[in-house]
């Protein structure tokens, strides 16, 4: 065995924090009992891997640390060297907003970083995309059917002719009708979808197909208000199957038809060009969360967060439930006492959004979460929260918002990977970031999707799904640095059309989940 391969397997764990009283185990089949760290540690008992272990005796009723952040507090008593499983961990009560410091530790601005550019699309709006596709967009779920039989006949027959166009994409849902419409939480799910229409990488051509009987009238859906554009678009763009002039199925698909070619003619008339790295907008979110989460992929993502907002770029954190537990190191970050106060307003909004369920945070984490080692969402929320960098929050969206500023913005949204997914590209993201340490094939037909695995493990088994393992930084061989800037060199690669992520190379795309925090009738 070589001297490698012999550091490679000792016992090695992880500590964030000086005034940590755990680690998490980085050996890849976990520890048996009886392993000795170079510290002198001694485990008492098998510790998976990512999984706490005791750095000191922890008395029942003591607070368990990580991230210098109590995490919970032991429900037994745990022995140095012991195993800390999520069983052995009450959860702590949440921060409580009415007493955080707003604005209090406001980051100076770092360095600007010049000269980097991407090559993107650009629209009429100055906005800049970075795909080229054609978008239709639905009014209510029971079209949905018919937009999937027209999307493969576009891709078949009318794609070849403007090479071009990327794609076409049906922006399918499960709202607009036997819903509350004039319900106040409606104005989620209705701003969402008006804003869907417009990301960027649809380049500005809008084709509504309905049904006619819907809640959700187009009109309705493409009109202004105090905080929506009014979407214009010619008549001939609002398909209603229920129009008489539609005598049968071919009827409707042909009307489609005509309708995409005439907007297919437009956009392939765009051609990419050099943008400035602040015209990108990137969304950043977690899925499948291990341990390693926290002190990998999630920091590095943050690293490279930061070299975005010093070229000018829009970086979008998002995940209530995941950002909740951990919101007091948040608003002191706070660009102002406004952005401190819209942080507590979307913290104190889901908070009775869960109330009214009847439920709590504690149905965060998942099962594979834990199995991950993430003890419960306090401890998932210290990791989640490493996207966002260390600088300062300059806006907060509601969900389904568009930004006016750039900048590093939290923009609300449930944690749910589908549905933080859509919502990030109603705000206008034009290309995601996404780490996971259990894996997962998650992808958005719209919005490039790069994956970032939190340990090598993962990268490897899953090596033609995972573009960028951060799994090295636990190991040694890179630093959280060196993976943020690989990271931010491969997003502009992705966002000029010279890379595609695993998901665009294999047409992994989840279906949109648009955020419907009203009733149902």
């Amino acid at each position: 065995m070589s001297a490698a391969d012999e550091r490679k397997n000792q016992p090695h764990y992880i500590k964030v924090h000086p005034n940590d009283n755990v680690a998490i185990v980085v050996n890849s089949n976990g520890l048996p009992e009886g392993s000795r760290f170079p510290c002198g540690l001694t485990l008492t008992e098998f510790v998976p891997k990512g999984h706490k272990v005791a750095l000191q005796a922890i008395a029942q009723g003591d607070a368990i640390i990580r991230y210098g952040e109590v995490i919970g507090y032991a429900n037994q008593d745990i022995k140095q060297g012991g195993w800390i499983s999520e069983h052995q961990v009450d959860l702590p009560k949440a921060p409580a907003l009415e007493t955080l410091p707003l604005a209090t530790k406001v980051p100076e601005p770092l360095p600007t970083l010049e000269g980097y550019t991407f090559q993107g699309y650009r629209n009429a709006d100055g906005s800049v995309g970075t795909k080229n596709l054609l978008a239709i967009t639905t009014s209510v779920q029971c079209v949905a059917g018919v937009v999937d039989f027209v999307t493969r006949l576009i891709e078949r027959d009318l794609l070849p002719k403007y090479p071009n166009v990327d794609g076409v994409v049906g922006l399918n849902h499960l709202y607009g009708c036997g819903v509350a419409i004039n319900a106040p939480a409606a104005v989620v799910p209705i701003r969402t979808l008006h804003n869907l229409t417009q990301n960027p990488n649809f380049g500005g051509e809008v084709l509504v197909v309905g049904l006619g009987c819907e809640k959700l009238q187009p009109e309705r859906l493409l009109a202004g208000s105090d905080e929506l554009q009014q979407i214009n678009v010619d008549k001939s763009q609002i398909i209603m199957l229920q129009d008489e002039v539609h005598v049968g199925f071919k009827a409707m698909v042909d009307d489609i038809l005509q309708q995409a070619d005439k907007l297919l003619q437009r956009l392939n008339q765009r051609q990419r060009e050099t943008c400035p790295v602040s015209d990108l907008v990137v969304g950043m979110q977690c899925g499948g969360s291990d341990a390693f989460s926290g002190v990998t992929a999630n920091p590095a993502v943050g690293y490279a967060s930061d070299l975005l907002v010093r070229c000018g770029a829009t970086v979008m954190f998002s995940e209530v439930t995941e950002v909740r537990d951990a919101i007091h190191l948040l608003t002191p970050r706070a660009a102002n006492e406004e952005v401190g106060k819209a942080l507590l307003r979307e913290m104190a909004w889901y908070d009775n959004y869960l109330d009214t369920g009847k439920t709590d945070r504690s149905a965060n984490p998942s099962p594979g979460n834990k199995k991950g080692g993430l003890a419960n969402v306090v401890e998932k929320a210290l990791g989640s929260i490493a996207k966002s960098g260390t600088s300062a929050i300059v806006e907060v969206l509601s969900p389904g918002q568009r930004p006016t500023r750039k900048g590093l913005i939290f923009a609300a949204t449930p944690a749910s990977d589908f549905v933080c997914g859509t919502q990030q590209m109603a705000s206008g993201i034009t290309l995601q970031v996404f780490t996971t340490g259990r894996g997962t094939p998650y992808g958005l037909a719209a919005v490039p999707v790069i994956k970032m695995s939190t340990h090598t493990s993962l990268a490897d088994r899953w090596h033609d799904l995972i573009d960028i393992d951060a799994g090295r930084i636990a190991s040694g061989e890179a630093s959280i640095e060196d993976i943020g800037w690989e990271l931010f060199h491969f997003m502009l690669d992705v966002a000029s059309g010279k890379k595609k992520p695993w998901s665009d190379q294999w047409g992994l795309f989840n279906a949109l989940s648009v955020f419907n925090p009203a009733p149902v009738t």
